[in-house]
């Protein structure tokens, strides 16, 4: 038989690459993952289980019982598993030509017995396995194998919906406005980190004639629904921005996902304000109540929730309260997960502190959200931060 050597080559780099593009590789335990390998242990009655994906000249095991994180590639049971893709069952290793003198075989850890399912990354390309092991001789029922199938099933599912989680992420990303406001007199900054990937929180600006809007949201929950509503918030008011004033657009946005938040049995925390040349500050806080104004001169303020959060019975007719900035003075919003992570309302001396300390407001956000990733976030984290100019 010929081997054509350069295709081969053509295929491994392409599984090469598909394989790095699920960024998997290298990561933590994650329990996800671990209850695979779990219950493939228990249902099977096997000293050892893996998630093995084939890297370069390595196995490497994303989670596993009764194996190390990684192997050798070079005799690797999975690897045949992987190049056949297709699945692999070897009852007795030591009876079987192919591998009785393997090193796996006749080295630690003496395998025996192996049945494989190839694993596949979004494009088809076969990158691991999952695997059950022993070391005595064992055969499978047609039932068991297809329970094997189901949980590589499982397993394939998990792996896409990561791929799916960072295509998400681009989008959300892309989402975030890339320019600042035009209007002068103002240093604005903002930033948005997820707690899982894509975020239920979201921040906005944009330009209204002179003016500009400001908006800071937090979703109900975490992940890839919380994103979806999020989304939906932020674009509802982008649709309102040409109405005559904020009131009506935070309206006309809650009427537009009232559906969606009562289908997903969630809410909308919501902070809107569209802000003057001349330092007037229009706002609506719906249910957020994390909107604060430090003053270069004078007392930190908190400023109070004026209707109730989007999706909540009653949401609606929301009252605009206003504000002003002078000179030097600092409209910061942040969502609860900052103020989780920095130790809750306690914390609003350390926040004042920061932003009176900070010579830009990109350097404001960076050490607000510099302190709460040190405070062990376990929620998505949002700040931005208005600051107005010297007169």
């Amino acid at each position: 038989m010929v081997v054509d050597t350069e295709s081969l080559q053509q295929t491994e780099g392409r599984r090469q690459r598909a394989l790095a593009g699920l960024g998997i590789l290298d990561s933590g335990p994650e329990a996800r993952f671990d209850r695979v390998t779990r219950l493939a242990q228990q249902l099977f009655g096997v000293p050892m289980v893996s998630i093995t994906l084939i890297d370069g000249d390595r196995q490497w095991r994303k989670s596993h019982l009764g194996l190390t994180t990684e192997a050798p590639r070079e005799g690797a049971f999975c690897d045949v598993t992987v190049q056949q893709d297709a699945p692999l069952i070897v009852a007795d290793a030591a009876a079987d030509e192919r591998f009785r003198d393997n090193p796996f075989v006749l080295g630690d850890p003496h395998l025996r017995f192996y049945a494989g399912e190839p694993l596949h990354a979004p494009g088809g390309e076969a990158v691991g396995t999952l695997c059950v092991l022993d070391t005595v001789p064992r055969e499978l029922s047609a039932e068991q194998e297809q329970v094997l199938r189901d949980l590589a099933d499982w397993v394939q599912v998990e792996l896409e919906r990561d791929d799916e989680l960072d295509r998400a992420t681009i989008a959300q990303k892309g989402l975030l406005p890339r320019r600042k406001p035009r209007a002068a007199g103002y240093d604005v900054a903002a930033a948005c980190e997820p707690s899982r990937g894509v975020a239920g929180d979201f921040y906005d600006w944009y330009d209204v004639g002179d003016d500009f809007c400001v908006s800071v949201g937090d979703v109900m929950g975490k992940g890839m629904a919380a994103a979806i509503v999020a989304a939906s918030v932020r674009t509802a008011l982008r649709s309102a921005m040409d109405l005559a004033d904020i009131e009506a657009s935070v309206s006309a946005a809650s009427r537009v996902v009232e559906e969606d938040l009562d289908q997903l049995s969630t809410f909308v925390t919501l902070f809107h304000a569209r802000v003057h040349p001349d330092g007037a500050v229009e706002y609506v806080d719906a249910g957020h109540g994390l909107a604060f104004v430090v003053r270069d001169r004078g007392a930190l303020e908190r400023l109070a929730a004026t209707s109730v959060p989007l999706g909540i019975p009653g949401a609606g007719g929301d009252e605009v309260a206003t504000i002003g900035l002078d000179a030097r003075d600092a409209l910061v919003c942040i969502s609860d997960g900052i103020l989780d992570a920095l130790g809750g309302d306690r914390a609003l001396p350390r926040l004042e502190a920061i932003v009176r300390s900070s010579a830009t407001a990109a350097g404001a956000v960076s050490r607000i959200v510099g302190a709460a990733r040190a405070g062990l976030p376990i929620d998505d984290m949002t700040a931005v931060v208005v600051r107005r100019a010297d007169a």
